[in-house]
C-alpha cells in the first residue's frame, strides 16, 4: 500500500479538520484564554489525528502485504478466501465479505457448468457405444458378402470406428483421472495392440513395419496409451507418400531418467513453420487442407493432452518430403512417482471432489 495513496485519500478529511480547528481558532479570538490554551487544543487534536492515521496506516498495509503475498503464492487465486484471516477494520472486512461472496456465486456456477459437462459427456459415451452397434453389424454383413464394393464400405467403416474412438477419448479427456490404471507395461505388448487395430489398413496399404527393442518396461495406462500410439500410426498411414512404400519404424530406447518411445515414418513430414502448431486444437497445416486427407486438427491435439494427463511428454519432428519422428517420453519411477504426489495434492489442495482414481504401483 502506497503512502502517497493513503495520504491522497485522507485529503478531504484532512482538509475539512484543519478547517475545523481554524474555526475553533477564530471562535476562541474574543475569549481572554492565554495563547497556550489555543494552541495546546488544536494541537492535541492534530496530533491524535496524524497518529491515528499512522497507525492504520501500517495496519492496513500489513494487511494488504499479506494478502498479495499470500495470493503470488497460489496457483489457483480464487481460494485466497480460504486462506486470508479477517483483519480488523471495516474496509478490510468488507473486501473479504465481498470476495466471499463472490466465490460462493462462482463455485455454484461452475457446479452447474460442470454437472452440465458431465450430463452431456455421458450422453456422447451412450450415443457412441449405441451408434458401434450397427457398425459392427455392418462389418459382419461386410464379412460374410466379400466384394471391390464391400471392401470400400470397410475401409469407410474403420475411418468412422476410428473417428468414434477419438470422440470418445476426446469425451473422457478432461476426466482421464478418474479412469487411471496405472502399471508396469512392457512397450512390446503396448505396440502389438495399436498394430494390430491397424493390421487391415497395414496389410491392405502394403505397409512396411519395422519393430525392435521394444522389450522395456514403463509405467503407464495401457489403454490410453495404446489410444495415443493408435493415432500416430493413423497419422503415418494418412500422410505417406503416393508414389513410394510407406515405412513406419518403432522402437525404443532406455535411458537413465526416462524410457523414449519412437515412431518414425517416411511420410510427406510437416513443413518447418508449421511444427510447433500441430499438437493445437484443430490445428490442421497445409497437409490437413489437401482434399484427399480431410483432417480434424484433433487427433494429435488430443495426444498432447492425454500425454501430459498421464505424466508423459511428448515430442515431434519432421523434414517436409523426409518424413516424422515422433518421441513419447516415459519418466522412471521417481520422477512419475513425484508427479502423482504432485498432482494428487494439486487436487486435494484445490478442494475439487473426490474421484475414483486408481494407481497399481509395482516394483520394477
Amino acid at each position: 500500500m502506497s503512502i502517497k495513496k493513503f495520504i491522497k485519500e485522507k485529503i478531504l478529511i484532512t482538509v475539512l479538520l484543519l478547517f475545523a480547528i481554524a474555526s475553533i481558532e477564530i471562535f476562541l479570538i474574543p475569549y481572554p484564554y492565554g495563547n497556550f490554551i489555543k494552541i495546546y487544543i488544536p494541537g492535541i487534536i492534530l496530533s491524535v489525528y496524524i497518529i491515528g492515521n499512522i497507525i492504520e496506516y501500517f495496519i492496513k498495509k500489513s494487511f494488504y502485504k499479506k494478502l498479495i503475498n499470500d495470493l503470488n503464492e497460489l496457483d489457483q487465486k480464487y481460494l485466497i478466501t480460504e486462506i486470508i484471516q479477517k483483519p480488523d477494520f471495516f474496509e478490510g472486512e468488507l473486501l473479504i465479505d465481498i470476495l466471499q461472496d463472490i466465490n460462493k456465486s462462482m463455485y455454484e456456477n461452475v457446479n452447474k457448468y460442470k454437472y452440465m459437462g458431465e450430463e452431456y459427456k455421458d450422453y456422447i459415451e451412450l450415443w457412441i457405444h449405441e451408434i458401434k452397434i450397427p457398425i459392427a453389424s455392418g462389418k459382419m454383413i461386410i464379412e460374410n458378402n466379400k466384394n471391390e464394393i464391400t471392401k470400400s464400405i470397410e475401409e469407410e467403416l474403420d475411418k468412422v470406428e476410428n473417428y468414434i474412438e477419438q470422440a470418445l477419448f476426446y469425451a473422457r479427456s478432461n476426466t482421464v483421472e478418474k479412469d487411471y490404471y496405472i502399471k508396469t507395461a512392457i512397450l512390446k505388448e503396448i505396440v502389438n495392440e495399436s498394430i494390430k487395430k491397424n493390421k487391415k489398413q497395414l496389410m491392405n496399404e502394403k505397409i512396411s513395419l519395422d519393430l525392435h527393442d521394444l522389450d522395456i518396461e514403463v509405467k503407464t495406462d495401457n489403454k490410453w496409451i495404446v489410444f495415443i500410439l493408435n493415432q500416430i500410426v493413423q497419422n503415418s498411414i494418412k500422410y505417406r507418400k503416393q508414389d513410394s512404400t510407406l515405412e513406419i519404424e518403432i522402437y525404443a530406447q532406455q535411458g537413465k531418467n526416462n524410457n523414449i518411445l519412437y515412431i518414425k515414418d517416411n511420410g510427406i513430414g510437416i513443413k518447418k513453420g508449421e511444427i510447433t502448431r500441430v499438437f493445437e486444437k484443430g490445428f490442421t497445416g497445409t497437409n490437413g487442407r489437401l482434399s484427399n486427407k480431410k483432417s480434424t486438427g484433433i487427433g494429435l491435439y488430443l495426444c498432447k493432452k492425454l500425454c501430459d494427463k498421464l505424466g508423459t511428454a511428448i515430442e515431434l519432428n519432421s523434414v517436409y518430403g523426409e518424413g516424422t519422428e515422433i518421441k513419447i517420453v516415459f519418466p522412471h519411477n521417481s520422477l512419475y512417482f513425484k508427479w502423482i504426489i504432485s498432482h494428487v495434492c494439486t487436487n486435494n489442495n484445490t478442494k475439487k471432489t473426490n474421484t475414483n482414481t486408481r494407481f497399481l504401483l509395482t516394483k520394477t
